[in-house]
């Protein structure tokens, strides 16, 4: 049986309530995959300093599961039996008894380390350590452990119960089987991991996140069209046409010499430099983060917000 095939194995006992996950952090992102966990049968125990965070857990973890329910993806047992799973502690020793530990906290290198220093005395020596991580590489993170083989990247995507994309990189001294594992675990909860073949910045969705905003804030700098007229050009073409086929899949499709021809006088036109995030400053300046101050290059009115809402549910309507 290859190391694939084992982990697979794994996973699927695990699921059957074997293994416990946890996870470090109450934020969304951390209450998110936590919820995720838990409805997929794992006894999920999650961790942070403060109380008011860890009270917060059980309203995020009913929110999504109601979102859930409203789309007609699961019924009410199914909610109260995740609740049930999902435990909060404030002291870090619950992760001894953690088979699998993901680190959802800020984006601050020195943090995470803190936190890893303290991990690696706790955790069990089969268990895997993840970060969720979006900017880091897998080597930056693993300084301080000591089992540096157990250690990969599974970068979740916001919200986990609506984009099953998870990112799982392993570091240059990540064990493959660990890597095998780290993907088996995520699609037994549910999710659509990915593995790369090495770290680089961003991993890979959010350089094709980025770049499609640099691209957006070029077009609207130049003005050529509002950020209403860019947004309803992404959802009503490239939105739709990238959830069937890639990018790449379209290019093969559309003729790639068709692509080349097109590609060698348009891509000359693009947005190359930075300039571009002068817009985002003069927003952020301004006061208009974006939904958390009620506007940003909308105005996040009740009206905007149920458009929002109403696009989710179809999404995860449709699994």
């Amino acid at each position: 049986m290859s190391e694939a095939d084992k982990a697979v194995s794994t996973a699927s006992t695990a699921s059957a309530g074997n293994a416990v996950i946890g996870v470090v952090g109450t934020g969304l992102m951390g209450v998110g995959i936590a919820t995720q966990s838990a409805l997929h049968g794992f006894r999920t125990v999650v961790h942070d300093v403060d109380p008011a965070r860890l009270a917060s857990v059980a309203p995020k973890a009913q929110a999504v599961l109601d979102e859930l329910i409203d789309a007609g993806r699961i019924g009410p047992e199914a909610k109260q039996a995740a609740l049930a799973r999902i435990e909060t502690h404030a002291d870090l020793e619950v992760m001894r008894a953690a088979d699998f530990v993901i680190e959802a906290i800020p984006e601050v290198l020195e943090l995470k380390h803190r936190l890893y220093e303290k991990l690696t005395a706790l955790l069990a020596d089969h268990a895997i350590l993840a970060s969720n991580t979006s900017g880091f590489t897998p080597d930056q993170l693993a300084a301080p452990l000591r089992a540096k083989e157990r250690f990969v990247i599974a970068h979740f995507w916001n919200p986990p119960h609506m984009i099953p994309l998870v990112e799982v990189v392993p570091g240059s001294a990540t064990a493959s089987d660990v890597t095998a594992q780290t993907a088996a675990l995520m699609t037994a909860i549910g999710m659509e991991p990915v593995v790369l073949t090495k770290a680089i910045p961003g991993f890979v969705g959010n350089r094709l996140q980025f770049a499609v905003l640099r691209e957006a804030l070029n077009i609207v700098r130049s003005g050529a069209a509002t950020p209403e007229v860019v947004d309803r050009v992404m959802k009503a073409s490239l939105g739709r046409r990238w959830g069937i086929v890639g990018p790449l899949e379209a290019a093969d499709m559309g003729g790639l010499d068709t692509f080349l021809d097109i590609s060698t006088h348009l891509m000359p036109e693009l947005a190359k430099d930075e300039d571009v995030l002068d817009l985002l400053r003069e927003q952020v300046d301004a006061g208009r983060v974006g939904v958390r101050s009620g506007a940003g290059f909308y105005d996040w009115d009740d009206v905007h917000l149920a458009q929002v809402s109403e696009g989710r549910k179809r999404v995860i309507g449709r699994g």
